[in-house]
């Protein structure tokens, strides 16, 4: 193993989770002071390190290890879901903030779509849902019956573009309109496909170079609206 490189590796998976250095030591189950001594270089990089992160965040062992395959290439190709009540949705007084925003209709600019003004409730599942997450929702029946018409999913927002995991569902957003799709890999490195769930719509094929904001889908959160 390659220490340095594997330290690398893991500064790129708390940036890309967005977890300060203490929640990337919870999450993994290692105490803060021992992870700040691995990231400096005053403790050799284990095996029950690796091992830790790897089982604990789903991360691929090739990859931390030798930077091959994808970072999250056990992640399944449907994110979990969670079944709600509309009052659960809209009375939680903490959690992940549930934004007005339908985010496959409109061209609204990003930076407009996440003002505190948007917010109208919260969902509390901190075991499902990263700290980052931001929740919106789903028209139209392309991702059906994954994600279905009225349905809220849960997104974290990407640092790196060019850091894709093949066949996740993402929100794609473009100049013109915004996308809840499958992304899968093209032969050409400077596109990709984006593909829908239900066989009734198309394959896409996009440029990278046109895509302006990703948000991986990471839960889904089907809305029970029966009395």
């Amino acid at each position: 193993m390659n220490e340095n490189e594997i330290i690398d590796r893991i500064k790129y998976l708390m940036k890309e989770l967005n977890y300060k250095q203490g929640e990337f030591a919870q999450k993994i189950d290692v105490d803060a002071s021992n992870l700040s001594k691995y990231l400096n270089g005053r403790l050799p990089v284990s095996d029950a390190l690796v091992n830790r992160i790897v089982v604990n965040l789903g991360v691929s062992k090739e990859w931390l290890e030798k930077g091959t395959d994808l970072p999250f290439a056990k992640l399944p190709n449907v994110p979990a879901t969670t079944t709600l009540s509309a009052t659960q949705l809209s009375t939680a007084v903490q959690g992940t903030p549930v934004y007005d925003i339908d985010v496959t209709a409109g061209t609204m600019p990003r930076a407009r779509m996440f003002t505190d003004d948007q917010i109208v409730g919260s969902i509390n599942l901190p075991d499902v849902m990263s700290q980052n997450c931001r929740v919106v929702r789903v028209s139209g029946d392309s991702m059906s019956p994954v994600i279905r018409n009225g349905d809220y999913i849960a997104v974290r927002e990407l640092t790196n573009f060019q850091q894709i995991f093949w066949g996740q569902i993402y929100v794609v957003l473009l100049d013109d309109y915004r996308l809840v799709k499958y992304i899968r890999r093209h032969e050409n490195p400077a596109m990709v496909i984006l593909r829908s769930e239900n066989r009734n719509y198309d394959d896409m094929e996009i440029r990278r170079a046109d895509i302006r904001e990703l948000m991986f889908v990471q839960h889904i959160i089907h809305l029970d609206t029966r009395n």
